[in-house]
């Protein structure tokens, strides 16, 4: 791969919200790294639901934060595996050459290069691949952050709903992996590979009435659902909780009024419904990583895409039937 870097770059972006098809290759200036900063050459990319929330806009909230009219960032792809190539100010200039995996602030991945923050950088140890390696941030470390909100250890009952996405296929493992109970829902078609990540009893969750099952669940981890909270608690232990992984919601608020109803229902209740609002943290990085070398956890990868077919990921993304992760890998 050639290091040499050059002023301009082509990039997939979206410079208006709307589908993946109105994703499209252009050129655009190199990004130069600032105070704190490096710029990594690209190696893989790790799609996430939260690319495509931010490629359609949805909910109409996000568009105060990331753009109201247009995204302030075209370019999708947080979750990246690459190598360094230059330094901001502050950053020994003795990295460059290093292999890292990090969560970008704002995107940028769907190029040839894009610029990190020194202080998320983890060091990709050479028996992890690039492809690999990319898909632990956002996924891996939001479903070790959700287990941890719901308090999840050795000897308890855990249901994970919606369990052959990103998040779901890093909760079942990691849960398992805590000495946890693992039942799982998912679709019909996926449940031998839920089962074989740790889960002990897994349910299509298009034909199962949740209510039939035990009402003494632990934890619950919901990701992305739309679930009646109130059927949700009524499965929870006497001190259980409910970990929201994201959901859905209205086209302008999204999950928030769900989040709202949760902690209303909280009140004055040892059952508790907890938002997970998951944050890019190195030292969960590191574990991931530490722990996929020694074969702890397998991320599991639905189709790995060459940098060309880069809006066949995201039109995949978007379907909403992604089973684990989708990765693009860099332009050679």
């Amino acid at each position: 791969m050639s290091t040499t870097i050059t002023h301009t770059m082509p990039a997939w972006l979206n410079d208006r919200y709307g589908s993946a098809t109105g994703t499209r290759r252009e050129t655009v200036p190199t990004p130069e790294p600032r105070r704190g900063e490096v710029l990594l050459r690209i190696r893989a990319t790790a799609l996430n639901a939260a690319d495509v929330r931010l490629m359609l806009g949805d909910p109409l909230l996000l568009r105060l934060m990331f753009g109201l009219r247009r995204p302030k960032q075209p370019i999708r792809g947080n979750d990246v595996a690459g190598t360094i190539v230059a330094v901001g100010e502050t950053v020994d200039a003795s990295r460059i050459g290093e292999e890292v995996v990090v969560e970008l602030d704002s995107g940028g991945g769907l190029a040839p290069y894009a610029v990190a923050r020194v202080d998320r950088l983890v060091t990709r140890p050479g028996a992890l691949t690039p492809e690999v390696a990319a898909t632990l941030p956002i996924s891996g470390g939001t479903a070790f952050q959700a287990l941890d909100a719901a308090g999840v250890s050795s000897g308890q009952r855990v249901l994970v709903i919606g369990a052959s996405g990103g998040v779901g296929t890093f909760a079942v493992q990691l849960a398992a992996l805590r000495g946890a109970e693992v039942w799982a829902t998912c679709g019909e078609p996926n449940r031998a590979l839920v089962e074989s990540l740790g889960a002990t009893r897994t349910f299509d969750y298009r034909t199962t009435d949740l209510s039939t099952l035990p009402s003494n669940f632990d934890a619950i981890i919901e990701i992305a659902g739309s679930r009646p909270l109130r059927q949700l608690k009524r499965l929870l232990a006497p001190t259980g909780v409910v970990a929201m992984v994201g959901g859905e919601g209205g086209r302008l608020l999204g999950p928030i009024p769900r989040i709202l109803r949760g902690l209303l229902l909280s009140i004055g209740s040892r059952r508790s419904i907890r938002m997970v609002a998951a944050v890019a943290k190195r030292e969960i990085n590191e574990q991931l990583v530490e722990l996929t070398i020694a074969g702890r956890i397998a991320p599991v990868i639905e189709r790995t895409l060459p940098w060309d077919a880069a809006v066949d990921g995201l039109a995949r993304l978007e379907s909403g039937h992604t089973v684990g992760k989708v990765v693009v890998r860099g332009r050679e």
